[in-house]
């Protein structure tokens, strides 16, 4: 399917042929008929990716500090390497899309239904239910492409609250504020538009509004205190998009004693305290299409919020939004300036940056009819691929977000694996990944890799509740397996894949412990090896804090912080001890109502049969400033530190004070090799399934400890 990219590098767009996606539970796929480009937010992306890296770093101060703490920590090149990766993936655009259902994994919906949704420009997207909204049949596919727009202006209005007959200020008339007005109209307002556009001006007294242009010399304050009668209007809802602070300041000086004003747009917010002070006015931003906005939970699961406690939600604003369409409260039609068919989208973005006017452009899609299912698989390069026949560890990689592009698959290239073919769920990133790195195909559908007979190698590096499935179906199928920690989250699916891997000792599965084959850690196993008394090991991971809300805190998504990356360190104790785990204590951090997480802050003490024991403090409230990973030994009266994989430090050893690297290496690159190698030649895994299934076995039950 087509569907059109955006490069965050240089501002590029491009269209692009792309699997098409799969629809999830509860997701629907959608064949796409219409979409329209939104003119401010997708104008803002073009801007920024044409800007150089001072230019987007001057618009993004607070990523700058975050790109700066980890080049403290972790090396000016590595984190230079993490920037360069993230601005080179692209973006998909759009998010008012008009389309048909041709595949229904949600209750309410059926094949067959026209829905808006805030999917992509793209011929087929699979869009959460709760994001989707049917169409009335007496409202057109154009004038329904405008629903995501409309209930944004509308989750404005409802936070402004206005009443029958108040006066209200609509700054900036775009295609938000000139549905703003009409919207604000239909609710009994007065309304008055400023702009400096005069065909939207001319739009807005149209819709029924009067109007005032700055850019003539009109004194926009003279004019509201006379459209107020004297009183100051009540409320001003700005839907702008300017660096400037002015449609702040305005709105405040306009407005009555304990007016309101709501953000919308994006503007400067250096705000003087005196003039809200002096009238008490009450400021808010709007956030996007209502309630249930960036929640996972209503977006991404499905739940729903209760009419009776919220009862205008993001979806239930799109039907509001529809409503008044199919009423004929709002007239779309006047506000259609371009349209254009989806294989000319490039042209369609460059109009956005051109000195042409433009207000609502339209992409159309053609209509090819539900009768055959999308494609899933694209071809990236000529020719055939190398057979299982001809060619040992020919992979394919499930998943190809940030980490798998920036690393794994360099990883796996490097060591000289064949790319097959490479699986992301929306597709995008398996095409830009693909064409990287020289896979074969790109895919949306997993199936198709444990299918083929030509791939005898699988890369398991997507979310972490899929890859106990994952991991089996491979292995099912006959394929070596490479998975991205962790192996699982739970002790039942570990013992199915005990249980299948005991029958397949032919099959190599491993897991991306790399720091193993980290160089630093190689030297300090080959100093510790004649070392016979038992060992003392600390690891500290000032780990960082994430929000609680984030994926990998989700127990059923992403199984906590402990075993998605704390499996990490109880595998690098286990190696460095050189010896079973015989127990462990977990000790988390104490109740407080400060902190909404507790089981990324802990204490795990590993006992090890020769003696041994190793303290991991894997802790996310410490300074960014401090080394995110410290590794200690203490042995026969010798010390050993390594900091962040760049600096080893040597107390006591003959021959040896100092390792240190320029930038930091935590042995992907080896780790990848090693595996490849086995594979190749028929070796031993390079870790042993039996390590791998113990440190998997104590991580999960650490992690339930943890949770307590």
């Amino acid at each position: 399917m087509k569907q059109i990219l955006q490069s965050l590098k240089d501002g590029s767009t491009s269209l692009e042929e792309v699997p098409a996606p799969c629809a999830g539970r509860g997701q629907l796929l959608i064949h796409t008929n219409t979409t329209l480009v939104s003119a401010g937010t997708e104008r803002m992306l073009v801007e920024f990716g044409r800007g150089n890296l001072i230019q987007k770093a001057l618009s993004q101060p607070d990523k700058v500090k975050m790109v700066l703490d980890k080049a403290k920590t972790d090396g000016v090149g590595t984190t230079l390497e993490a920037v360069r990766s993230k601005l080179d993936q692209p973006l998909a655009l759009g998010y008012c899309n008009v389309g048909t259902v041709i595949e229904s994994n949600a209750d309410r919906f059926k094949v067959g239904d026209r829905i808006a949704s805030n999917g992509k420009h793209a011929e087929v997207v699979a869009v959460p239910k709760n994001l989707c909204a049917r169409i009335p049949d007496n409202v057109d596919d154009e004038s329904a492409a405008f629903t995501v727009l409309a209930a944004i202006g509308l989750q404005g209005i409802r936070l402004t609250n206005p009443t029958l007959g108040e006066t209200v200020v609509v700054t900036g008339l775009g295609l938000i504020g000139l549905l703003t007005v009409q919207m604000l109209r239909a609710q009994g307002c007065r309304v008055l538009g400023i702009d400096y556009d005069p065909e939207r001006l001319k739009l807005a007294r149209r819709f029924g509004a009067e109007t005032v242009n700055p850019g003539v010399g009109e004194d926009v304050l003279a004019k509201a205190e006379a459209f107020s009668r004297g009183s100051g209007v009540d409320a001003v809802i700005i839907t702008a998009a300017t660096k400037s602070n002015e449609p702040v300041s305005q709105a405040a000086r306009m407005c009555r004693q304990r007016g309101r004003i709501v953000l919308v747009g994006v503007v400067g917010l250096e705000l003087s305290r005196a003039e809200f002070y002096e009238k008490e006015l009450s400021f808010q931003v709007s956030c996007s299409y209502g309630p249930g906005r960036y929640d996972s939970n209503y977006e991404d699961k499905g739940q729903d919020y209760p009419v009776g406690f919220v009862r205008w939600t993001e979806q239930r604003n799109f039907e509001a939004v529809l409503d008044m369409m199919s009423s004929g409260a709002l007239d779309l039609k006047p506000l259609i300036t371009h349209r254009f068919d989806i294989s000319e989208g490039e042209k369609a973005m460059n109009l956005l940056t051109s000195a042409e006017p433009a207000l609502g452009i339209l992409l159309t899609y053609p209509n090819t009819g539900m009768s055959a299912p999308p494609a899933r698989q694209v071809a990236l390069v000529t020719g055939a691929a190398p057979t299982a026949k001809t060619a040992k560890a020919n992979v394919a990689f499930l998943g190809a977000g940030n980490y798998a592009g920036r690393v794994l698959i360099p990883a796996f290239k490097s060591a000289g694996a064949s790319l097959h073919t490479v699986v992301s769920s929306g597709g995008v990133s398996a095409v830009h990944f693909g064409r990287k790195f020289g896979f074969s195909e790109a895919s949306t559908d997993g199936a198709t890799v444990l299918n083929n007979p030509d791939i005898d190698t699988v890369v398991v590096a997507t979310r972490h509740d899929a890859h106990a499935l994952q991991v089996l179906g491979a292995l099912k199928a006959g394929k070596h397996v490479f998975c991205e920690k962790p192996l699982c989250l739970t002790t039942e699916e570990l013992g199915a894949i005990q249980a299948e891997a005991k029958l397949r000792p032919d099959q190599h599965l491993m897991i991306g412990f790399n720091r193993r084959f980290a160089p630093h850690v190689i030297k300090m196993k080959e100093l510790l090896a004649p070392v016979a008394q038992p060992k003392s090991i600390v690891i500290t991971v000032n780990a960082g804090d994430i929000p609680p809300d984030h994926w990998t805190q989700d127990a059923e998504i992403g199984g906590g912080r402990i075993i998605g990356e704390g499996c990490h360190f109880i595998d690098l104790a286990l190696h460095l001890a050189g010896s079973p785990v015989t127990s462990h204590h977990v000790q988390p951090i104490g109740r407080s109502p400060a902190l909404a997480v507790r089981d990324d802050k802990v204490s795990i003490t590993l006992g090890f049969e020769d003696g041994s024991f190793a303290t991991i403090h894997y802790l996310a409230n410490g300074h960014k400033g401090f080394p995110k990973e410290r590794i200690e030994v203490f042995a026969a009266g010798r010390v050993l530190q390594l900091d962040n994989f760049r600096k080893l430090k040597g107390w006591g050893w003959p021959g040896f004070s100092k390792m240190n690297l320029w930038r930091q290496d935590k042995g992907q690159t080896v780790c990848s090799k090693a595996f490849i190698d086995a594979v190749r030649q028929g070796t031993k895994t390079p870790i042993p399934k039996s390590e791998i299934f113990e440190v998997t076995r104590v991580t999960i039950e650490a992690a339930v400890a943890a949770r307590g």
